[in-house]
């Protein structure tokens, strides 16, 4: 342990802070669209009409049910190939390692989060629904005015510990020579030979950024009683 070098952090920084910002990023946006994804998924799911609903269950089946690296892989390998297949072209749809992470993530997570959002839908109770009938809201303006901010607000520590997840799961894109954080420090510890402070650096940085998020969940969680 002695012929450790923790400088190698400091020169490589701002490569280093990098990579953890396209990690970030990556995060963030596939919450976001995950959410988006998701909540539409889980009306569908909740919806009256069947073949709806038995799609929406069987795409939150599937995604549920398989690895997320054979998801990664699915998409920047196969992908292409189906996109040629649907255009006619004569080569394979290039999406690019950046595209097809963002398109996964999104996808992947919608599944998860389908299920948060179905859960904080049925947490309330049909007669607010009703409620919105009688004073003339339709289905649709039911769901966004009343029961879907209120779902929110009973599923937000449970969407943020997904989140945290979430943060941990996007290191599974450095598999496609991505330069996210992991993918950035594995490139370094392989150039300069300094394996142990590289990877050693990364796992700290994942525990106090993952730790920080589950202390705020558990702050929200004593904050928001739940609406039923």
């Amino acid at each position: 342990m002695g012929d450790l070098d923790f400088e190698i952090i400091t020169r490589t920084w701002p490569y280093l802070l990098a990579g953890l910002q396209y990690t970030l990023q990556l995060t963030v946006v596939a919450a976001f669209g995950g959410v988006i994804f998701g909540t539409l998924l889980a009306m569908a799911r909740l919806s009256s009409n069947k073949t709806l609903s038995l799609i929406a269950a069987a795409y939150v089946n599937l995604m549920r049910s398989i690895p997320l690296l054979l998801v990664i892989f699915w998409f920047y390998f196969l992908m292409p190939i189906v996109l040629q297949t649907i255009t006619g072209s004569e080569r394979p749809v290039q999406l690019g390692a950046d595209r097809s992470a963002y398109i996964t993530f999104i996808m992947f997570e919608a599944a998860y989060f389908c299920e948060i959002m179905r859960a904080g839908i049925q947490s309330i109770s049909k007669g607010q629904v009703n409620a919105g009938y009688a004073l003339g809201l339709t289905y649709r303006q039911s769901m966004q005015l009343v029961v879907l901010p209120q779902a929110f607000r009973n599923m937000l520590p449970i969407l943020l510990t997904q989140t945290i997840v979430l943060f941990q799961d996007v290191s599974l894109v450095s598999l496609l020579n991505v330069t996210d954080f992991v993918g950035a420090a594995v490139k370094v510890a392989q150039r300069d030979s300094r394996v142990v402070e590289m990877y050693l650096f990364v796992a700290v940085v994942y525990f106090v950024l993952s730790f920080a998020l589950s202390t705020l969940v558990k702050q929200l969680q004593k904050r928001f009683a739940i609406i039923r």
